[in-house]
């Protein structure tokens, strides 16, 4: 992208267009390459099982994500920022030696946090051979093995964020039924339960905590 931005050959117009689409991108790949997915998928877990459909509302959820997000990524864009960002800004490397440096503890990020066999999945969709490093190992097989092991622990995590939860629906709904108040929805008493149980057990802590030393 950085040879077709700077390439004396294309006019202004397609050097704008060429811009635009890398921007448009941008978002998506920032996110799908980084913490955000895991996060972000274990925050609406719990909102999910603790059953308030609107509280915490998305916007404050997509939030916490992104914080939390920049907190567990300031290591990988210290990096980038010492060894790509600002020796390009300083003219000692050029765009593309920039891009490559960039490069290097983003995809070393992604390999912590990637199975072996989502690696190998893509490489043999792929029919190459499994690389012997990780510097071996390009962005463009890096990324989907990322996403598709950060889904995999997302819902592992989700799952048990999701079990107490699910306890407590299934003894409110017993009581209930024993009880003979079968008219009475199981969710008008589950809920305050659900709420009690995730403040005295200090559920956010917890949650934050289990999230961030995931990705240790």
């Amino acid at each position: 992208m950085n040879n077709l931005l700077t390439d004396p050959g294309l006019t202004p117009q397609l050097k704008i267009l060429a811009l635009l689409t890398l921007l448009s991108l941008l978002p998506a790949i920032v996110l799908t390459m980084t913490s955000f997915t895991r996060i972000v998928i274990v925050l609406g877990f719990v909102r999910q099982g603790i059953g308030t459909q609107q509280s915490p509302p998305t916007q404050v959820l997509v939030g916490i994500a992104l914080f939390l997000t920049l907190f567990t990524m300031a290591p990988v864009t210290s990096a980038i920022a010492r060894d790509a960002w600002e020796p390009y800004t300083a003219g000692r490397i050029t765009g593309d030696q920039a891009v490559e440096r960039a490069t290097v503890p983003l995809r070393s990020f992604m390999l912590r946090q990637t199975r072996e066999s989502d690696l190998a999945l893509f490489y043999e969709a792929s029919r190459q051979p499994l690389p012997q490093t990780e510097e071996e190992v390009p962005l463009r097989v890096a990324a989907p093995a990322f996403v598709v092991s950060e889904l995999t622990t997302a819902f592992q995590m989700g799952v048990m964020v999701l079990l107490p939860f699910l306890v407590i629906d299934l003894v409110v709904s017993s009581l209930l039924m024993s009880m003979g108040m079968m008219m009475v929805p199981p969710s008008t008493l589950s809920l305050p339960m659900k709420l009690l149980l995730f403040v005295v057990a200090d559920g956010w802590h917890l949650l934050v905590g289990s999230l961030l030393r995931s990705f240790a």
